[in-house]
This record gives structure tokens, sequence and C-alpha cells, in this order.
């Protein structure tokens, strides 16, 4: 009876935990109360006359006029950063926006045409485009952080500063549920860094499709000889990366392992040569 009482108590708590956490709004705010908005304001301390007050400036509140939320306002989720995947990249961000600087024109112009692909393949909408700026239609986010859907249009630009080439995202129009309305600078920052993730991934992969290219076409021209170690047994010595020789032969040998009772082994000494060894256990190998 205990264990059936512990047991619905259990499950009710789960229950508790999975409705909060399926709201939107407990992810981006705090989980305690905002009581603290309805403190009183502070008033000027009145001193007794005669009274020579003494100030020490050890806690002192800064003066000054510091923009954004509070209470339920403010977003405590973690900040986006902006993926590292372009090689030889800066990154910059400045008032929500986001910059990637390179000092080479011709990788500029990748990172602009990987922008402009990864748009076509995404299916954004573009209102304008030169060969500097692209201007998107809305680009509709979809996220269980968020409680409505959002929407948002951005400028792309290419740059030219200090000798170097830079590549701009700028969030230029903000929607909530299909309503136009200004954009705070957190959901600034936040969706300038995800639409410039879109890109750097998309550079990712083109340079991880290369490199298997590349890959492929050197494993096609692998120089091969036979020898023998200094037991006498066969070897077979391939020139070339254990990665490169691996990816290109392991079927082969997975497949000549099942078929024969041989013990094999790959002695790999350096990674500039590759050598296999098939050691023969009085079976011929196939």
């Amino acid at each position: 009876m205990k264990f059936s009482h512990q047991l619905v108590i259990s499950s009710l708590a789960v229950l508790v935990l999975s409705a909060c956490s399926s709201d939107p709004s407990s992810r981006r705010q705090a989980k305690d109360d905002f009581e603290y908005l309805d403190t009183p304001a502070l008033t000027e301390w009145t001193l007794p006359e005669g009274a020579v007050p003494e100030f020490y400036p050890n806690y002192n509140i800064p003066e000054g006029n510091y923009p954004g939320g509070i209470g339920r306002e403010v977003d405590i989720r973690p900040p986006q950063q902006v993926l590292e995947l372009i090689p030889g990249a800066r990154t910059e961000r400045q008032n929500g926006e986001v910059t990637l600087w390179l000092l080479r024109e011709d990788e500029a112009d990748k990172v602009w045409q990987t922008a402009i692909t990864m748009m076509e393949e995404r299916q954004i909408p573009i209102r304008e485009q030169s060969d500097k700026r692209i201007e998107t239609d809305w680009v509709t986010w979809q996220s269980e952080d968020e409680s409505v859907p959002l929407g948002s249009r951005y400028q792309i630009e290419k740059l030219f500063a200090n000798n170097r080439h830079g590549f701009k995202i700028s969030l230029i129009d903000w929607r909530e549920n299909g309503d136009v309305v200004p954009v705070s600078l957190t959901n600034k920052e936040r969706y300038n860094v995800l639409m410039t993730n879109l890109v750097t991934a998309r550079y990712d992969l083109d340079l991880r499709e290369e490199a298997q290219r590349k890959a492929q076409e050197l494993i096609k021209s692998i120089p091969i000889t036979m020898g023998a170690d200094r037991s006498g047994l066969p070897v077979i010595i391939a020139r070339t990366s254990y990665d490169v020789f691996w990816q290109r032969y392991r079927i082969y040998f997975l497949q000549w392992a099942s078929l024969s009772k041989s013990a094999t082994s790959l002695k790999v000494p350096s990674l500039q040569n590759t050598h296999l060894q098939m050691m023969s256990s009085g079976k011929k190998s196939a």
C-alpha cells in the first residue's frame, strides 16, 4: 500500500514537470516569482538638522540608461554562438549584427555564393538582389522555445574595409504571430546568429564534400607493392595514409577475412606508409 502511494505521488510529479517543461515561456523566463518588481521606489534620505553625512563609494549603483527588459521580459536562454566553420574567418558582433571578415576576396566571394545556394535550397524568397547586396523576404522560424511563430527579414552585404573583405547579415524587419513589431536586442542578436550559422554550416558541408571528392580521386591510384617481412611471410605494402587506404579497400579485406580462416593483421608504423600483412595459418588464402 505504501509503495502504491509513492508510485502515485511520483507519477503526479512527473506529470507536473512535463507540463512545466512543455510551456515555452518556462524556457525563456526565470524560475522564481517577480515580486521584486513591486518594490517601492527609493526616496531621498532626509538628514536631521546638524548631521554630517558620510558616504562610502564601495556600493554605489552606476548611473546611466541601460536598455533591456526586466522581469518576465528577461530572456534567460544562453546567447547563440556563431559556428566558426569557415577557415580564416573572424567574427565581429556589433549592435546585434554579425560580420564575417576574411583576408582574401575569393574567400569572401565563396561565402557569398554559399549564402545564395543556402537560400535557394531552403526556398528563402528574395526581394532585391545585386552584386553586393541581398534583401530577403520573410523567413519564418518555428521553435519550441517560442510561444508564437516568428518572422524576420534580412539584409546581406559585401563589405571592404582595412584591406579585409566582409560578409554582413543584418535583421531589418521582425514580426510575431504575423504582426510586424519592433525587435528586441536579444531577438535581433539571436536570429542574426541563426541565419549566419545556416551559411557557415552550408560552407562547411561544401568543404567536407570537396575533401571527400579529393580523397576518392586519390585512392584511385594507390601504389601497391609486394614484399616479405623478417620471417619471410608475404606483405602487401600500400604507400598512402591509413585513412585513405582503409576507406577504399576495407570492403575487400572484410570480405576476404570472412571467407578465409587465415589470421589477418594491419601494421601501420606511420601515417605515410601503410603495411598490410597477411599471414597464412595452413590454409590457402582467398
